[in-house]
């Protein structure tokens, strides 16, 4: 069967595009500050996925009815 969406839609970035996005990256910001960048976005992305699992919780306790 055809798939209708092209492959790039919804995948992962290959070498090329990846190596592009680290240059402009570097452009943008300098390569000084990329680590601290990077430290301060992966600290982001663990409080969203904290905060999301205690909004799961939260809301999986009020579908049971359980009051702790």
């Amino acid at each position: 069967m055809y798939d209708i969406l092209p492959s790039f839609i919804g995948g992962l970035p290959g070498g090329m595009e990846l190596a592009v996005i680290l240059l402009l990256a570097i452009l943008l910001f300098g390569a000084n500050k990329l680590p601290a960048l990077a430290r301060s976005s992966g600290q982001a992305i663990g409080e969203f996925k904290r905060g999301r699992a205690e909004l799961e919780a939260e809301l999986r306790d009020a579908a049971t009815g359980d009051d702790d």
